[in-house]
């Protein structure tokens, strides 16, 4: 039996800004998210979250405190994705249009503000209250959107 995968994802506010990536690798696709990826056995979480949030954007962070757990599912296609997402800051480097994410994933990143998220399409819905309002959040079983 399928089991859910577990993911990690950054909140990362930067001059009030939120780093965004591109959800999907279809460049087509209008879908957001924050940065991240799945966990890989034996590593800690904030340990995987580092290491994606870098291969994604070239970023280095220090991991903080988990602020939300958001849980996708596609009852159609059996996925099921339990995402727990920390608060972060970037430590070095910066972002920038040549930044080559070696799983081909990440094609897209921006640091949006809360004004410019309500023109853009993004999962999880409850993430631009969570990254400026500071709370804590838990989203069950958030029907996933196709690219």
């Amino acid at each position: 039996m399928p089991q859910p995968r577990l993911a990690t994802r950054a909140v990362i506010l930067h001059d009030n800004r939120l780093l965004l990536v591109n959800a999907y690798r279809d460049p087509g696709s209008d879908l957001w998210c924050a940065p991240g990826g799945g966990a890989e056995m034996g590593q800690s979480l904030p340990d995987n979250l580092a290491r994606e949030v870098h291969e994604e954007t070239g970023l280095t962070i220090r991991v903080g405190p988990p602020c939300l757990v958001n849980e996708f599912h596609d009852p159609a296609g059996g996925f099921h994705q339990v995402e727990v997402f920390f608060r972060a800051t970037i430590t070095a480097g910066r972002l920038t249009e040549d930044w080559i994410d070696p799983e081909g994933i990440v094609s897209r990143r921006r640091l949006v503000t809360r004004e410019e998220m309500q023109g853009l399409r993004f999962k999880p819905d409850s993430l631009p209250h969570v990254a400026w309002a500071r709370g804590f959040g838990y989203d069950p079983l958030e029907l996933i959107l196709p690219g």
